[in-house]
């Protein structure tokens, strides 16, 4: 079958493919990646790497512009989707970092909740939470893959293998910088609409209002706290993903990834997931107190929090909440996302060990 009949009988997009001349080394190619082997291709066939999609012949080349593509696609399903499904449970660890006073407890918080404002009440703020996780997304996880690969080459084969884990710390911390630009604003709106009743119903009287309120700036008031919350979260929830996952693999499961089902490799992404959730919820918190305290109150400060919450208030006021709320929330990203690029036909993240995939590459590279 010619590649122009592939591309039309694809169920997939045409937009996420991009096919390139096979005369195209593998050289550069980073070492975080799984690579089958091809024993019996073609020398023209064998000099690129290509990733087959699912139930047909297309193919994406692995960190062409359809790939980041496809990688922005899938972050923009896996954070938007998650955090809208998870409101109630944000609106409720909101106000009780805001009023613990009123908002005692995690059932007590939902009771008040259900009483003054009833069911509907539980999914204030779900469009600002929709739209800005959604563009967090799309900048944390396309960027994730394009650091990674670049900061990979930059290192080259060696230096990259030996230092992985500063690799994907290096990566997602990048990232994230961009991600808190475009989620920021969201941010500001969705806390002000979820902790002040009345304020606003959503996003369309709550943004304007919050301008003329705080100016177009106020915006971006809460941006500094929100790198401290966001970026120690994104490295701890990328690299640790990325170690629980290759330790999975190399302990848990007797095949090799590649020779594992999808269901099972998906399985192991949320599990991974779920688990660097935890650790991120923990490492987080504090700067989250912090967004919730600035974007409430016009004029607050830093110090003002600090005095008001305390330091072990600041570390401890809503954490049990939010590390349910994070890791269920983390794991079902990384399914997501994963889930996302199997449909794509990529190969799922991590699992394989460094110096085996470089090791791989520079084969493919000399053939």
């Amino acid at each position: 079958m010619s590649l122009s009949e592939s591309s039309r009988n694809s169920l997939i997009p045409s937009f996420l493919y991009s096919y390139s001349s096979p005369q195209k080394s593998f050289a550069n190619s980073t070492p975080f990646v799984d690579v089958p082997a091809a024993p019996s291709a073609p020398s023209s066939t064998r000099r690129s790497f290509f990733v087959p999609a699912p139930s047909e012949p297309g193919k994406i080349e692995m960190y062409s512009p359809a790939f980041y593509a496809a990688c922005t696609a899938g972050g923009i399903l896996s954070c938007g989707l998650t955090h809208m499904a998870v409101t109630p449970l944000d609106l409720v660890k909101c106000n009780m970092q805001i009023d613990p006073a009123k908002y005692k407890s995690i059932s007590s918080g939902f009771g008040v909740l259900l009483k003054e404002q009833g069911v509907r009440g539980f999914f204030r703020g779900w469009v600002p939470t929709l739209i800005g996780y959604s563009g967090q997304g799309a900048c944390k996880f396309g960027f994730y893959e394009f650091f990674k690969k670049y900061y990979s080459d930059l290192a080259g084969p060696e230096f990259a293998t030996k230092y992985k884990t500063l690799i994907y710390l290096a990566g997602s911390a990048s990232a994230e910088v961009i991600a808190d630009i475009a989620l920021c604003p969201f941010e500001a709106v969705k806390v002000r609409v979820q902790t002040q009743p009345g304020f606003a119903r959503g996003l369309s009287d709550g943004l304007p209002k919050f301008v003329r309120s705080e100016g177009a700036l106020g915006l971006y008031k809460g941006l500094v706290p929100l790198w401290g919350r966001q970026i120690p979260y994104t490295m701890m929830k990328f690299a640790s993903f990325e170690t629980i996952v290759e330790m999975i693999y190399k302990y848990s499961i007797p095949a090799p990834k590649d020779q594992c089902s999808k269901s099972l490799q998906l399985g192991v992404s949320f599990a991974g997931g779920y688990v660097a959730g935890v650790f991120c919820a923990i490492v987080s918190h504090p700067a989250d107190n912090l967004v919730s305290f600035l974007n409430n109150a016009k004029g607050a400060t830093v110090g003002d929090a600090v005095k008001k919450l305390g330091l072990w208030g600041l570390f401890t006021r809503g954490l049990p909440l939010r590390i349910v709320m994070i890791g269920t929330l983390t794991g079902a990203q990384w399914g997501i996302y994963d889930a996302f690029k199997v449909f794509v036909g990529l190969p799922t993240t991590g699992g394989v060990a460094p110096a085996a995939a470089a090791t791989a590459a520079t084969e493919l590279a000399k053939v």
